[in-house]
């Protein structure tokens, strides 16, 4: 294991210790006169420990409000264990490298390594679970609006488990795969294109989605409570809009920074980008502690949900 934050996604045959994107974004500062960027590991700590505790609150919420028992509650617990995973992953990822400095490891042993491919593993399934789980509720908002009147029959309980039950075992086989085979590009090109791939699906699905809303509004207009049933669908739609664009800003530096690392390493351009390596990183736990405060602020039911954890006694409460 490097001393320094293992991204250890590409890897070369026959090495015996592995280079982690870090290295190789200090080896590419060698070629450029970028400074690079160090956040320190106080912030790391913080913003992990926030993404874990929000997300924490969120999957609380739901398991204890019986009204929150709904598909689309479920997959925005998904994506809240998504976000979860990424931070806990930063946190243990830390903790490993302070034990490498105080000399309890050792940078080139084979349990390092294993534990490097354990982190690679939580690392992308974190990653492939925040896109399915983006695509999951974005269906779900589809099905919403434009099937409103069979919706409980398109997307029962029983489904929406047996989706994430499919997401989630094929995450956790990718994970894995990509984690023990990452020095092959047959594995690093299909993992780096899946993320712009299901992003222009979800925003094909966004533009489909907003240009039939307003036709679809008027066809459903004449049906009793319709018009407020589709404000609010429509809503739910938008509050995605913005988880999307969030996750975008959060992980695509990242992304970009393992395709620049994969094919343009000594690129006096691409080096200078990868100077701010420390700075994607934590942009991915920030989407771990944003996308709970739009749960709150976009939800009436899980706001009203966490002033009764907070504020009302359990016995006293109307769960």
């Amino acid at each position: 294991m490097s001393t320094e934050r293992p991204y250890n996604l590409i890897k070369h045959p026959g090495q015996t210790s592995i280079p982690s994107l870090e290295n190789i974004s200090n080896f590419s500062l060698n070629i450029t006169d970028c400074t690079q960027v160090v956040v320190p590991e106080e912030v790391f700590f913080t913003v992990a420990a926030a993404g874990i505790l929000e997300n924490l609150l969120i999957l609380i919420a739901v398991v204890r409000n019986k009204n929150l028992h709904l598909p689309m509650y479920f997959f925005i617990c998904s994506l809240a264990i998504s976000d979860m995973l990424g931070s806990l992953y930063k946190t243990l990822e830390n903790i490993f490298i302070i034990l490498c400095k105080m000399g309890y490891l050792t940078r080139h042993g084979d349990f390092e390594k294993k534990l490097d491919d354990a982190m690679d593993s939580m690392f992308i399934l974190s990653l492939l679970g925040s896109i399915f789980s983006l695509l999951a509720i974005a269906a779900d908002r589809y099905i919403t609006i434009f099937y409103a009147l069979r919706y409980h029959n398109i997307m029962t309980l029983r489904r929406a488990l047996v989706i994430l039950a499919i997401i989630w075992a094929f995450c956790a086989g990718s994970s894995v795969a990509i984690a023990l085979f990452s020095y092959e590009a047959a594995t690093v090109i299909p993992f780096t294109i899946l993320f712009p791939l299901m992003m222009f699906f979800i925003l094909c699905l966004y533009i489909h989605m907003f240009l039939l809303a307003r036709s679809h509004a008027k066809k459903i207009a004449s049906l009793p409570s319709s018009t407020v049933h589709h404000r609010t669908n429509m809503k739910g739609a938008i509050t995605l809009t913005i988880f999307l664009g969030v996750f975008l800003c959060c992980w695509a530096p990242f992304v970009l920074h393992i395709l620049l690392a994969r094919f343009c390493p000594h690129n006096p351009y691409c080096a200078c980008y990868m100077s701010i390596f420390h700075v994607n990183g934590t942009l991915i736990m920030c989407n771990a502690i944003i996308n709970p405060m739009i749960f709150a602020f976009r939800s009436p039911e899980l706001r009203s949900t966490f002033k009764k954890m907070f504020y009302c006694p359990r016995s006293s409460c109307n769960w």
